[in-house]
């Protein structure tokens, strides 16, 4: 695991920004206890970093989340119970992974990378739509697929690309052909993707959902250390009053 502590502060920052918390709000309370920033949203979102946990949402739901413990507030059972007078759909619980350093392994042989959408798109096509839909290649930026040889009639093996989130952190996503799976490609490219983010001056962040063992698996075996959890819910019944 390569993820020093002394970084924690630029992940603060970014998920400051992210949630639109007042400026400083976490990185002058870096403490241990329960952030709650009332926001009128249509999603309630209940994050948990290393020894902080932050709360955004309704107002009313936030005085509702008051006699539980984060623990509790982390079980997506919970949170749907906490909101089902306003229509809580459940957006998952993710695990979140960092890394602001990671070791370079040489592979042992020449590996093709490609940086272009098509051959990201060609892979997409290959694989099933709940995968394409979950890493969502199209919407990360910077892409790089895994060929399985040099030349123009190449075909993809796997992609991992990021997004930059708030200017300070990478959100990397993998995606490996079915064919090509279990045969540690999807490792290769989610190295190859981290040390780019890395070298870009970001730190790589990881989202997965808690009950996607493969996807854990490749966090760790990447050199990836879990930070947290982020629990999210979709609040139907405001967005109908909203529209």
């Amino acid at each position: 695991m390569t993820f020093d502590l002394n970084s924690a502060p630029i992940v603060f920052l970014a998920w400051e920004r992210g949630l639109d918390l007042p400026e400083d709000s976490l990185l002058s309370e870096l403490r241990n206890g329960r952030h709650s920033h009332p926001v009128e949203s249509n999603e309630l979102t209940f994050l948990r970093l290393w020894d902080q946990s932050i709360l955004t949402g309704p107002p009313h739901l936030l005085a509702a989340a008051e006699k539980y413990d984060d623990d509790e507030l982390s079980d997506h059972s919970t949170m749907l119970r906490l909101t089902k007078l306003d229509g809580g759909r459940g957006l998952g619980t993710q695990a979140l992974y960092y890394a602001d350093d990671l070791e370079l392994h040489q592979p042992e042989h020449t590996v093709h990378v490609s940086t272009g959408d098509a051959e990201a798109a060609a892979l997409e096509s290959l694989c099933p739509p709940d995968d394409v839909n979950d890493v969502d290649l199209t919407h990360r930026q910077h892409k790089f697929t895994v060929m399985d040889s040099g030349e123009p009639d190449a075909g993809p093996l796997a992609c991992s690309a990021y997004a930059e989130y708030q200017g300070l952190v990478a959100q990397l996503g993998t995606l490996v052909a079915p064919d090509s799976r279990r045969q540690g490609l999807g490792r290769l490219a989610t190295s190859i993707a981290a040390h780019e983010a890395l070298a870009a001056g970001l730190i790589v962040q990881w989202r997965a959902d808690i009950n996607n063992a493969a996807a854990h698996q490749l966090a760790v075996s990447a050199g990836f250390s879990v930070a947290g959890l982020l629990t999210r819910i979709s609040l139907q019944n405001r967005q109908t009053r909203h529209k």
